[in-house]
């Protein structure tokens, strides 16, 4: 009866809609904390990894911290687990 565990948990337009709009809420506190964290972050030494793109383009200066996110995402996935 597989149709009826999905029916059970079938969400509605509106709770779908609330969803999006937590996660939403979620990405941009964490990008907020991230920008506030991020000159101690780069006395750190992330941001300076290899893997870490630092290019000029269009007269803007462009980052991409492929490594740091990279190393970012283990130590928090550690410490989540209780490592």
């Amino acid at each position: 009866m597989p149709w009826v565990l999905c029916a059970a948990t079938a969400r509605t337009g509106y709770e779908k809609g609330l969803a999006m709009i937590r996660w939403l809420i979620v990405v941009t506190l964490a990008l907020v904390l991230i920008n506030g964290l991020s000159p101690w972050l780069q006395r750190m030494g992330l941001g300076r990894l290899p893997g870490d793109f630092r290019f000029r383009l269009f007269g803007r200066e462009w980052f991409i911290p492929l490594a740091s996110t990279a190393l970012l995402s283990f130590m928090l996935s550690l410490a989540v687990k209780g490592l």
